[in-house]
């Protein structure tokens, strides 16, 4: 199981936008084009920084940026 975080933007903490929970699961999510995958070259797409709620399992997806991450207990 993927360890529990909190995250921030900046200064401003990340809070789900669907039931405002603010403990997420944390992991790579890859942004797949139709280009990239119909050349085989689907490993070579973007990545992105995917937040999974823990209270109501919405996906939040960060590209780059200033997404800093936070150990959280439970």
């Amino acid at each position: 199981m993927a360890k529990l975080v909190h995250a921030a933007v900046g200064e401003k903490k990340v809070q789900c936008l669907i039931c405002g929970g603010d403990v997420f699961r944390e992991r790579e999510v890859k942004l797949n084009s139709t280009g990239m995958e119909l050349f085989n070259l689907a490993w070579a797409n973007e990545s992105a920084t995917g937040l999974i709620c823990r209270s109501c399992g919405y996906v939040h997806l960060f590209v780059r940026g200033s997404l800093t991450l936070y150990r959280a207990e439970g």
